[in-house]
Parts: structure tokens; C-alpha cells; sequence
């Protein structure tokens, strides 16, 4: 089959269209911008390339078009499609139909800790032979790669099939199917991370993202498991709405049923009912990463894997790139990167770095609300609250249809705004000084910020 991609470029949308390659399908793509890294690795695979979403594309006559969510109506090439009556399907939905159907999918869904969490579930499997399939919204540096099919063999299949690990997203499918892209999984392994709002753009309130959780909760089977944060009251309304399956909860307090960490977040105990069943010593920071790998090691328990055999392999987990990813450092000073936007995002990562560097080194936040959310403002008002282990905080405004002043006010001289790249690393570098951590936090690229910062520190 030969499939054309529109918005082949993004994370999702990428390792799909790696995924259909791998699986033998002749795969082309365009997007309005055909850009490193996701670009060098699509050519590499024998994926060409387009620039933009001309008409003349149609000409290609493929057996399919794939649509990214990115595609909305007025978009050149999209309507041409709608005009000839031409085959089309969304990204979630081709996925489901020639990837998904008949293996044992294991989907991540949650607003913070999706891309860590199906990373380390994936590694698990693959430490504990299984050969997993995966797809994940970033790069799991284990494997290198952000999407494989994995084991596939029928002579060995087990009886619920070979393991896929899915990062499930609640953003929307398609311009034409506004549903969650999660629902078209299937999953018999769901793991309910956390639930917070998010995607002020498409969700009217945290009641709305509820419902779509609770339509994933819908497709999971009577044999399946739920692995649900037994700390997340959102998650508990999600199913108290109705719930068909078994229920494995993690992060629980004393010696309830369930799954808990004792100790710090780079060393700790984990037990189950009280019961001791591993430990984990690693390089990773933060509570947060601690409640992800309990969530890994409750959904690989669902594969047969034992959570003792899950704790060795964590303990050789090397992390997703722009995950709290060191970038260089420079007369004493240390830049980090890393992907958190969200204000509980952001407080968790500067709380892991703290932990790491003790109460006496100065953290700089260097930040940019990038995400559609905060671009509305949103949640503006909790950027204090995130901020609040943080000795200084430098906030990129440009773009923002709100003041950023404003919103920062309360932290006084400890917040500086900036409305460019060139502005903002000029402000860090006067105030910059041997012993330093700067952390800086945007789910884009930030406008090379790592770079220039290590370049005008030196």
C-alpha cells in the first residue's frame, strides 16, 4: 500500500508513518515544515519528503491519505482530497486498524508523564525478552528510536498477542474526528497516569477531559487492567462512572492493595500490599518519576513480567531525551533541557532538580509558555505556585496574549520577563555565576536557547 501523510513531521505523525515503513507500506508525506531531526530520520527510512501542502500532491495517487491532526479545513491539499472524493483516514485510526489489531496494546494516557512512562514500559518489556512494539512521543534513549513494530512472529504469539506500548494522547484525532486519539487503541493494559486540565483550546473544563478518560475506561475488556494514580481524585470521578475491568492502583498509602515507593525518588523500595517486591536506584530525579515507574511496573506486571524483574530493568533506564537532559556546562554552570510546559509540570521538574542539587545552589528557570493552553492564559495564575523552588525565573513572553509581568508579580525581583530569545539570554548570563543550574523548560525548541546560553556563558 502507498500512503501520503500530511503533518508527517510531527512526533506522532513521524513514527506512524515509521511504523507503515517498517511494515513494508511505500510511505510519502508533506508538512509546512520539513525540518531536522524528524526529517533526517523519515529520508533515512526511504520516506520522501514534501515541503508544504501543494495541490499537485493529489497527482501522487496514493492508496491512502493519512491526516495529521495539524491538517484543519481550508488547508490547500486537504481540500483537493475532499473535492475528488479520495481516500482519507486519520493518523490514531490507520494505527488501530494496521498495527494495533491482534496485539496486546499497553497505552499510556495522562497529562503529565506520558512519553517517560511509555518509555520506561517499553523498556521493561524489552529487558524482560519481550520484544515490544512501541510508539512514543519522544526518544527513548534504550532504543534510540521513537517507534518500532517489534515482535510480530504467529508461531510463538501469545493468546492475547505480541506486547505494544502506546503513548495514548487525549488531544483530538483528526479535523473530522474530534474524539481523544486514545479511543482507537483498544488497549488491554491502560494506565490512567494522572488527570489534570490541559488543551484549554479544545476542552471547555477538566469535566470534558474526564469524559474522554472514561471512553477509554469503555474499550478496555473485562480481562483487561486498569493502572490508575490511587492520588488523583479526577481519576477516581473518571471511574466511579462506570469500570469493567481489574484495577491495579499505584502510588497508595500504607498497606492498601496496590503498588508504593519507599524512599527517595533516586532510591526506593517498592511494595506491593505492604510487601516488599523490588528496588530501583537510578539517575533519574523527582516524585514524579518515581509514581511513573510504578505505573510501569503495574502494566508490565499485567504481561507476565515480575515487578522484581521490572526494578532491575529501571534501574538501567537511561531516560527520553529533553527529559532533564544535561546540555553542557561552562565555567561552573550546568544548562539543562527539558520538555515541561504544564505549571505541575514545571513544579515537579525544578522540585527533582532541587532535590538533586540540595537547598543551597541557585536554579534559574528559563521558561516559555508555549503550549495552546498557556498561550490562552489559562493557567497563568498557578506559574508562581510552579516556580516556587526556583531562585530566579526567566519567562519568554513573546507571543503571549496576556502579561507576563502580571502574572509573575508575585514573585517580585526573583521574576524577569523578556519578549525575545536574544533578550532573555542576555538576563541570564548578567546574573549567572559559577555553581549554577539553569533549567530550561518549553515543549518546543525554544529558539536554540541551550546553545546560545552555553556559547555567551563561555
Amino acid at each position: 500500500m502507498h500512503i501520503h501523510i500530511l503533518g508527517i513531521c510531527g512526533t506522532f505523525m513521524g513514527g506512524v508513518a515509521a511504523l507503515a515503513r517498517e511494515a513494508g507500506h511505500r510511505v510519502t508525506g508533506c508538512d509546512a515544515g520539513v525540518y531536522p531531526p524528524m526529517s533526517d530520520q523519515l529520508r533515512a527510512l526511504g520516506i520522501e519528503l514534501i515541503e508544504g501542502y501543494g495541490v499537485e500532491q493529489v497527482a501522487l495517487k496514493p492508496d491512502l491519505f493519512v491526516i495529521g491532526n495539524v491538517v484543519s479545513r481550508g488547508n490547500p491539499l486537504m481540500e483537493a482530497i475532499l473535492d475528488a472524493g479520495l481516500r482519507y483516514t486519520s493518523g490514531p485510526q490507520w494505527l488501530s486498524e494496521h498495527v494495533l489489531q491482534g496485539r496486546h496494546v499497553l497505552a499510556v494516557a495522562g497529562t503529565h508523564g506520558k512519553t517517560t512512562t511509555t518509555s520506561m514500559l517499553a523498556w521493561v518489556l524489552e529487558a524482560a525478552g519481550l520484544q515490544p512494539g512501541f510508539l512514543v512521543g519522544g526518544v527513548p534513549q534504550n532504543f534510540g528510536v521513537s517507534a518500532r513494530l517489534g515482535r510480530t512472529d504467529e508461531a510463538v504469539r501469545p493468546a492475547t498477542g505480541h506486547p505494544f506500548v502506546i503513548e495514548a494522547d487525549e488531544y483530538d484525532t483528526a479535523f473530522f474526528d474530534k474524539r481523544s486519539k486514545f479511543v482507537h487503541y483498544r488497549p488491554r493494559t491502560a494506565v490512567l497516569n494522572n488527570l489534570e486540565f490541559d488543551h484549554a483550546d479544545i476542552f471547555a473544563d477538566l469535566a470534558a477531559i474526564e469524559t474522554q478518560f472514561h471512553h477509554l475506561v469503555r474499550t478496555v475488556p473485562a480481562s483487561g487492567r486498569l493502572v490508575v494514580n490511587a492520588r488523583e481524585e479526577a481519576l477516581e470521578r473518571v471511574l466511579a462512572r462506570g469500570c469493567w475491568s481489574d484495577v491495579a492502583r499505584f502510588g497508595v498509602r500504607g498497606d492498601v492493595p496496590g503498588l508504593r515507593a519507599r524512599g527517595e525518588p533516586h532510591a526506593f523500595d517498592v511494595l506491593k500490599a505492604g510487601v516488599l517486591v523490588g528496588r530501583v536506584e537510578w539517575a533519574l530525579l523527582g516524585e514524579h518519576n518515581q509514581m511513573n515507574a510504578l505505573a510501569a511496573i503495574a502494566a508490565a506486571e499485567h504481561v507476565g513480567v515480575a515487578p522484581q524483574v521490572a526494578c532491575e530493568a529501571l534501574a538501567r533506564f537511561d531516560n527520553v531525551k529533553r527529559r532533564m537532559e544535561t546540555k553542557g556546562e561552562v565555567r561552573g554552570i550546568t544548562v539543562y533541557d527539558d520538555f515541561a510546559h504544564h505549571p505541575t509540570a514545571i513544579r515537579t521538574t525544578v522540585d527533582g532538580l532541587r532535590r538533586k542539587v540540595g537547598p543551597d545552589a541557585r536554579i534559574l528557570a528559563v521558561f516559555e509558555p508555549r503550549s495552546n493552553t498557556m498561550k490562552l492564559g489559562t493557567m497563568k495564575a498557578q506559574l508562581p505556585w510552579s516556580l516556587e523552588d526556583a531562585d530566579l525565573a526567566f519567562c519568554h513572553s513573546g507571543g503571549l496574549g496576556w502579561d507576563a509581568h502580571e502574572a509573575l508579580v508575585e514573585m517580585g525581583e526573583r521574576a524577569v520577563v523578556a519578549d525575545t530569545i536574544e533578550a532573555i539570554v542576555a538576563k541570564v548570563v548578567k546574573v549567572a555565576k559559577p555553581g549554577d543550574h539553569i533549567l530550561c523548560m518549553s515543549n518546543g525548541g525554544f529558539g536554540g536557547i541551550h546553545a546560545k546560553l552555553l556559547a555567551a556563558l563561555g
